[in-house]
């Protein structure tokens, strides 16, 4: 049965800006060559997924598995169940880059993930997706007590759709640091669910959504502080031109018991065009008494000002248009730590810059 028929109406308040019949067209949209792999010059494991399937001869697992793995009662997770790739580390381990690209060259596929990460474990996970048709995601990841995860995902896809759900426990001083990019010409959902379970946890989450033409992205995050002494940031940039929307939601929950928790969000919005839009939904449920949440969501146009200062000094309109929206993007890949991913991302964004502004 496709996954179709039993997602939410957009009547259900968290899918109000879904575009689901993105994915429909997404899922029959017919059959092409598969692109190039995507993969950086980095060491470590490499894994490519042909339409949700390993290419054995094409990867190379190192301490990477694939195993049998569950879904998720998520109206996108419960379907990326079974066969799927599996990362676990002993305390104290550190392992080099896996990188995961995943191609679609039709119709629709589901995969599950996990990430296993024990007490002081340190690990870096880049995922590319490329080709066109729907492919779905489930990744689960839980972190032991001072245990590091650094996730890169990159949407390139020229068409289709790309469901992300994502659900993350993260224990006592540990760390999970997840930047997004959405630079293809797909639509895109990032579903997430991250819970602070140990005291001291620390989460960064975000990145950049980048549309045009009639395309739409979205991302629905909620981190809820369960422990004391937590500090999260959701960091989101979108950038809509013609007449795509962006759709932000981010929320934070900090239980009754989690005192001295640090909350930051910030969601900014850059239109293009006036024909584009940006949706921003920024919320706080606090049931502490002694913590620091704050907020700030804004959308706005490029700064006249600004690009009149760069003409005056002999800059083109559209160089300076370019630059200042480059910098805005910025923003949020800034957080990347490996420079060799940071650098891709901000070619990637520089690409789409480059043929939204021409």
């Amino acid at each position: 049965m496709s996954a179709l028929l039993d997602l939410p109406s957009t009547r259900v308040e968290a899918w109000r800006w879904a575009d689901l019949g993105a994915l429909t067209a997404a899922a029959a949209l017919a059959p092409i060559a598969a692109p190039a792999s995507e993969f950086l010059d980095l060491p470590g494991a490499r894994l490519l997924f042909v339409d949700g399937v390993l290419d054995h001869g094409r990867s190379d697992l190192q301490r990477v598995t694939i195993t049998d793995l569950v879904g998720d009662d998520h109206a996108l997770g419960r379907h990326a169940r079974g066969v799927g790739w599996s990362l676990h580390l002993d305390a104290a381990a550190a392992a080099d880059p896996v990188q995961i690209v995943h191609v679609a060259t039709a119709g629709e596929n589901h995969l599950p993930a996990e990430v296993v990460l024990a007490d002081n474990a340190v690990a870096t996970v880049i995922e590319t997706f490329v080709g066109a048709g729907w492919q779905n995601r489930f990744t689960r990841t839980r972190l032991g007590r001072g245990a590091r995860l650094m996730r890169a995902v990159r949407l390139l896809q020229t068409a289709g759709f790309v469901s992300l759900r994502e659900a993350a426990e993260v224990g006592e001083a540990a760390s999970l640091v997840a930047t997004f990019l959405g630079a293809g010409g797909q639509g895109s959902r990032i579903d997430a669910q991250l819970t602070m379970a140990g005291e001291g946890a620390f989460v960064e989450y975000g990145g950049a959504l980048l549309t045009a033409a009639e395309q739409r992205q979205e991302c629905a995050v909620r981190v809820n502080h369960a422990q004391p002494n937590g500090a999260s940031r959701q960091v989101w940039r979108a950038v809509a031109a013609d007449r795509s929307q962006v759709s932000l939601a981010a929320a934070v929950e900090v239980a009754r018991h989690a005192q001295k928790t640090d909350g930051e969000q910030s969601l900014r919005g850059l239109l293009l065009d006036r024909t584009a839009t940006v949706n921003l939904k920024p919320e706080l449920e606090i049931f502490a008494d002694d913590v620091k949440c704050a907020h700030g969501a804004t959308v706005g146009e490029l700064d006249q000002r600004g690009l009149f200062y760069m003409q005056s000094r002999g800059i083109p309109r559209a160089r300076a248009e370019a630059i200042l929206t480059r910098a805005f993007v910025a923003d949020a890949l800034e957080r990347i730590g490996d420079e060799t991913v940071r650098a891709a991302f901000e070619a990637d964004a520089d690409v789409w810059l480059e043929a939204a502004l021409q």
